[in-house]
């Protein structure tokens, strides 16, 4: 039986609760976005937010995934509908929106991934998302598919968080740790109890809401500690990171004792 060309892997897995492990694309080129896509991974961030990603850049690292048994996840650079409109028109149908404060901010995330009536989103039926026309009935199914998740990373959004994660349309609730500790007035090494206090408070809080939680982090034993909460997307490495260290200490492993 050919490939449902519209299903969305991640929000079906997401919708049956996860865990699913993911890993986050910084990193200019498509080379190791390819190497990530064929690690392993049930799914690959790619950042334009804190990346020098184009449209054209996340366009390539969606066919590059698209060979591989990988969910590529977008986050666009700011909840804005123009942007959001070209990375789905570009074959993007999961986003991560950042920096998520309120009710309104939410809704207007889910209306840009709409087509009208319901939504704002710009109609094209060309576009690589429709396979450029191929697919029939794409502008009928298409917001069926698409899959939101909203960015928790200000103590607006935290304030706000149960409502939030009630809009319609909202998927999956993410907390964006580092922003999220910042926008609080903590900061490492310093306030390193509060800050896993803060963060694990706030996983919970997103669990009680019934939508499934997600979160970032580069130590071990941190992700494992949120998947036993029960988060249900959980990124684990960073390219740049992981590129930095691993080249950091084979340089020194050849240095003079």
């Amino acid at each position: 039986m050919a490939k449902d060309p519209l299903a969305n892997g991640f929000k079906a897995a997401l919708q049956r609760g996860g865990p699913l492990i993911g890993y986050w694309c910084t990193l200019d080129g498509d080379a190791a976005a390819e190497i990530a896509a064929g690690a392993g991974f049930d799914w690959l961030l790619i950042d334009t937010e804190h990346a020098p990603a184009s449209d054209q850049d996340v366009l390539r690292k969606l066919q590059v995934a698209a060979g591989y048994p990988v969910w590529p996840v977008v986050r666009p650079s700011a909840n804005d509908r123009i942007r959001i409109k070209r990375l789905l028109d570009v074959g993007a149908q999961t986003l991560l929106i950042p920096y998520v404060e309120t009710v309104e901010q939410a809704a207007e995330a889910v209306a840009a991934t709409r087509y009208p009536p319901t939504g704002k989103r710009g109609v094209a039926g060309t576009t690589r998302a429709a396979r450029y026309g191929g697919v029939p009935g794409y502008l009928a199914r298409a917001d069926e598919e698409i899959c939101v998740l909203v960015q928790i990373e200000s103590r607006s959004g935290l304030d706000n968080l149960e409502a939030i994660a009630a809009v319609d349309g909202v998927d999956g609730v993410f907390v964006g740790p580092a922003d999220l500790a910042a926008n609080c007035g903590l900061t490492l090494p310093a306030d390193r109890a509060k800050i896993t206090a803060l963060i694990e408070d706030t996983l919970r809080q997103i669990a009680a809401t019934g939508k499934p939680g997600g979160i970032l982090t580069v130590v071990e034993a941190e992700a494992r500690r949120y998947l036993e909460m029960g988060a249900a997307f959980v990124a684990v490495g960073v390219d740049a990171a992981i590129l930095a260290r691993e080249s950091t200490a084979l340089a020194q492993a050849f240095r003079p004792v």
